[in-house]
């Protein structure tokens, strides 16, 4: 490489387009916002959402039923999964859970619940358990460990 090789970089050298330099120039008067209306103004800016005075789709939609912003989600886990996939004396922990697939992130909180039977002893750490699925994993020899926040 040496200086007769040097090139400028790709689209460098085009000078941008000045608008609103007079009628000779060929974006003279409305410079390229046609004629009237919010979009020729400056300072215009569109609201998100906005659909040109239109009722916007968010305001269509009607609002049904209360819907809680606190509530907190648990991923599901049911006791015949957990049975046909971890061989007995198994630790089940949300890591090893992420890890199977069973749900979808570490973050998640896990909630057991009493589908199917289970005749292996386990111990399952979760989130939370219902009172039938404490009850299976106790009466088959395991432990249910509730965990924190």
């Amino acid at each position: 490489m040496d200086l007769s090789n040097l090139k400028p970089a790709e689209r460098s050298k085009f000078t941008r387009k000045r608008v609103g330099r007079g009628p000779g120039s060929g974006t003279g008067a409305q410079a390229g916002r046609g004629h009237k209306g919010a979009k020729s103004r400056s300072g215009f800016k569109f609201k998100r959402g906005f659909e040109g005075g239109q009722m916007p789709l968010h305001r269509r939609m009607p609002k049904r039923g209360f819907h809680n912003e606190f509530r907190t989600e648990y991923a599901i886990v049911n006791l015949d999964t957990l049975a046909e996939r971890f061989d007995a004396g198994t630790v089940i922990t949300p890591e090893l859970l992420r890890e199977q697939g069973l749900i979808r992130s570490r973050s998640q909180r896990i909630k057991v619940l009493a589908r199917g039977d289970i005749a292996k002893t386990l111990t399952v750490r979760a989130h939370k358990f219902s009172g039938k699925a404490a009850e299976k994993i106790a009466a088959a020899g395991g432990a249910a460990e509730v965990l924190g926040a």
